[in-house]
């Protein structure tokens, strides 16, 4: 590139770096002000526009945050000087979102000046579909176009485009107001936000499809998301749980698949690779998680994930203490995904047979059928037990189930140790 192209160019990577940093600030701040999320989009993107035409020539302003949010404030009284009947319902829409926020004191916004936060809970309310929570937050606050959404979970922008408007149809028309809330709902509330971010992070550390088993983009966005989460409540323990959860986990993510982009077992893994001052901030989080009361889910998992983290290897885990801990977490969340964890980790600690007693005991769980890791589990215990035709079922149950193709690699791998490739 030409030093005229360099020149250019540094605009428009400032152009995307603000963006991707500002996007869901400015979108919240578009909505708070005139209380329609389609409205603030439009304009929003008409900001960044005019950016991508104007900063090359001009220069990267001094505050571009602060710059787009003029454009786009002054791109949406023009749209509403056009159009009297959509200034008209908006400023009824706004009565009533005014009437909302007037509510008791103790509104836990008092500290927070940031009003992403507001759209965290409005992304994640409870009267949305989940899968159509996680496609608004990704396309709200991650700032993804639609087809980038569509892209990450491997559907048609069509489906995505869908599943988008109707949660904002949703939104409309149930009038559910973009607020934060009360200090007394945010218990009640905030796990519906964690589970949203967290699905993101899991699509992205295991893939449900596709032609691999990692998606660092999305799991980088979940852990972006949990960041700004912390600074807006940096009081709420389980905030620092799953990030520090998900740091600890994306910590070894570089190990997990060969340079083939085959998948490496957990025994297998180069522990050199593993992002320690990553590791060293996530097991930061868990004293924060555990300090301070009762531990909550992310937290215990946390605990869970900084034991794997400490371990100089696969055997000199501390498996009891992780049994124990997926004791708690069962306890906190009852899951048939945690009670296969945890059989897992009684195999380790106990043996194959105590492990596989565990998870036959599992089999009639509805939430398992599907689930390509259950029947990989058992066909790996089973074979570790020299019950090598029932492994081989099994491992063909787990391949036809899997959703990745390093995974279907890996599974065809094991059949062929077997000695009977399928």
């Amino acid at each position: 590139m030409d030093d005229a192209g360099a020149t250019r160019g540094a605009p428009l990577a400032a152009v995307e770096a603000v963006f991707r940093e500002e996007h869901g600030r400015l979108l919240a701040a578009l909505v708070r002000r005139f209380g329609d999320l389609d409205l603030a989009e439009e304009v929003a993107s008409d900001a960044i526009e005019a950016a991508v035409a104007r900063w090359p020539v001009d220069g990267v302003p001094p505050k571009p945050g602060a710059w787009l949010m003029t454009t786009a404030r002054r791109r949406a009284v023009d749209r509403l000087r056009r159009d009297r009947a959509y200034a008209a319902r908006l400023a009824l829409l706004q009565v009533e979102a005014d009437r909302t926020e007037a509510g008791p004191t103790g509104d836990v916004e008092g500290d927070l000046p940031d009003e992403r936060l507001r759209m965290f809970f409005t992304c994640a309310h409870p009267a949305l579909p989940a899968e159509d929570r996680v496609a608004l937050t990704l396309r709200c606050l991650a700032g993804l176009t639609t087809p980038e959404v569509a892209r990450a979970f491997l559907v048609p922008v069509e489906t995505m485009a869908k599943r988008i408007t109707r949660a904002k149809k949703k939104i409309r028309e149930a009038r559910i107001p973009f607020r934060v809330p009360t200090a007394s709902e945010v218990p009640e509330r905030l796990p519906g936000v964690l589970q949203v971010v967290y699905s993101v992070f899991t699509e992205g550390y295991a893939a449900s499809s596709g032609p691999r088993v990692q998606r660092p983009d999305l799991s980088e966005e979940a852990i972006r998301l949990a960041r700004i989460l912390r600074r807006l409540l940096p009081a709420e323990r389980e905030v620092s749980g799953l990030l520090g959860l998900m740091l600890l986990i994306h910590a070894r993510r570089d190990s997990r698949t060969g340079p083939d982009g085959a998948v490496v077992p957990l025994e297998d893994q180069d522990r050199g690779r593993w992002d320690r001052p990553m590791i060293d901030e996530g097991r930061q989080l868990v004293e924060v998680a555990l300090t301070g009361g009762p531990a909550g889910p992310y937290g215990v998992q946390a605990a869970i994930a900084a034991l794997h983290a400490e371990a100089p290897d696969l055997a000199s885990t501390d498996w009891p203490q992780i049994v124990a801990l997926y004791e708690v977490v069962l306890a906190l969340t009852p899951s048939p995904v945690v009670a296969l964890n945890r059989a897992v980790a009684v195999a380790m600690r106990d043996g194959p047979a105590a492990g596989l007693a565990l998870l036959d005991e599992l089999a009639g769980e509805p939430q398992l059928r599907g689930y390509h890791p259950y029947p990989a589990a058992r066909a790996e215990l089973l074979h570790r037990l020299g019950r090598l035709d029932e492994a081989l079922a099994a491992y063909r149950e787990a391949l036809d189930l899997a959703g990745t193709a390093p995974e279907r690699d890996r599974l065809r791998r094991k059949l062929d140790t077997i000695g009977q490739p399928d």
